[in-house]
């Protein structure tokens, strides 16, 4: 039996946006995800956002971020504890989908924000995004609330705790 890969997270940086918008360019990501690559200085400088670019064996393939839901004023997860995150991720490489990754890449960035203390980790698919659903309930998350509107969007508010 051979291991699995071994999931990294590098910052994004601003060298990243070729590949970013590359990657927001395919139907399976600009689907659900609508805005421009988080590379310009303002964005990747905000202290309440960690923006990563995945790997598995070296090779670059998906983008996620994690967040104090407590950041911004009247968020939607902020009646969550103190010190909660947030999660928002895509795999960007088609040929990359449907293997397991999203599962254990997200497995792996949740181990290490309960080991720096987060008690609750959330996120916000859009209702009829029913792959990222599924991998979320696969990660234990559940569902509080109904589907409602934000100013990001149509979600599904869901969460895991520690």
């Amino acid at each position: 039996m051979t291991a699995g890969p071994s999931y990294r997270f590098r910052r994004v940086t601003t060298n990243d946006r070729d590949l970013l918008a590359g990657w927001l360019s395919h139907p399976h990501v600009s689907k659900w995800w609508q805005s421009d690559p988080p590379c310009d200085g303002p964005r990747l400088n905000d202290p309440r956002v960690a923006r990563w670019i995945v790997t598995a064996h070296d090779r670059p393939f998906a983008y996620m971020q994690d967040y104090s839901v407590h950041g911004w004023e009247n968020h939607h997860f902020a009646g969550l504890p103190e010190g909660s995150r947030g999660i928002d991720q895509y795999i960007g490489d088609p040929e990359m989908i449907g293997r397991g990754h999203g599962t254990a890449f997200i497995a792996a960035r949740l181990e290490v924000l309960f080991e720096q203390g987060a008690p609750v980790v959330a996120t916000d698919p859009h209702p009829d995004n029913a792959r990222a659903i599924a991998v979320y309930r696969k990660l234990w998350f559940e569902a509080f609330g109904s589907p409602r509107e934000t100013e990001w969007g149509l979600i599904l508010p869901m969460r895991v705790s520690r």
